[in-house]
């Protein structure tokens, strides 16, 4: 099944780091990074505001795992933001492109 995963990032430096290790890995086939969101979010007792980068992974379910693994092993928060979704529709072509490209 078709995955998005989403993972914010320090800045889009960072994210752009994030992508390629996952390209290069063969664990996306494809990843759009926004540059700057605004976040608003608990941490530590506390209401934070910061501004990050956010990351939209296109994978399969079956890398979820080594995805959660590689974000973290290089990712610079103590608790990095990985949330993935199944996908349910869409362009045929496209959802068939994804797979292919993590086939090969």
């Amino acid at each position: 099944m078709v995955i998005i995963v989403f993972v914010t990032a320090a800045n889009s430096s960072e994210a752009k780091s994030i992508a390629f290790e996952l390209l290069s890995s063969k664990l996306a086939a494809c990843v759009n990074i926004v540059p700057m969101i605004k976040s608003i979010y608990w941490w530590q007792g506390k209401i934070e505001e910061g501004e990050e980068s956010l990351l939209i992974i296109k994978s399969e379910e079956d890398f979820l795992e080594k995805i959660v693994g590689k974000v973290k092993s290089i990712h610079s928060y103590e608790v990095p933001e990985i949330i993935a979704i199944r996908v349910i529709g869409g362009s045929k072509e496209y959802l068939n492109w994804i797979k292919l490209m993590l086939a090969s």
